[in-house]
């Protein structure tokens, strides 16, 4: 079960794709936080997500926003996949301890050793404004993301 909007969301220290420590708390009191959760890399249905991102980053990424994509595997796979696909967003490294940041957020699928897909919108005060998961197989409707960022914006 994810947690619960009007929580403060757990912090966390992870690794991008370029090796460098991202902090969530670092974005506190200047930008609000999209933190997306996905199971594995280079799977069809999380590179049509994250291709999305891309495709949209202004909405995501800008002096209100940023976006963080969380999963399970490796800095150097997150490497390689985002020079791939030309992927300019953050993608942290979940690796170690396994799936330890998802667990906090209530996503990680025991069963399967990876996260669920789960959304969070984290406002710059670190309180969760939105909160979503599907599992491994259930696309994600990005258009409520979008919508949780103007009310966001309106709020």
């Amino acid at each position: 079960m994810p947690i619960e909007v009007g929580r403060l969301a757990p912090d966390f220290v992870l690794k991008d794709q370029n090796n460098q420590e991202v902090r969530l708390a670092g974005f506190r009191g200047r930008k609000a936080v999209l933190v997306v959760f996905y199971p594995l890399a280079f799977s069809r249905r999380c590179h049509g997500e994250l291709t999305e991102v891309q495709e949209n980053l202004g909405a995501y990424a800008n002096d209100d926003v940023q976006v963080l994509t969380v999963s399970v595997d490796s800095v150097y796979s997150h490497k390689v996949w985002a020079e791939q696909e030309g992927f300019t967003f953050p993608l942290l490294a979940d690796f170690w301890p396994h799936g330890e940041v998802a667990r906090s957020y209530g996503v990680f699928d025991e069963a399967r050793g990876f996260a669920n897909r789960g959304t969070f919108l984290v406002d710059a005060s670190g309180m969760i404004r939105f909160a979503e998961m599907n599992g491994p197989g259930e696309e994600r409707d990005q258009d409520a993301w979008r919508a949780a960022l103007a009310a966001l914006r309106l709020g």
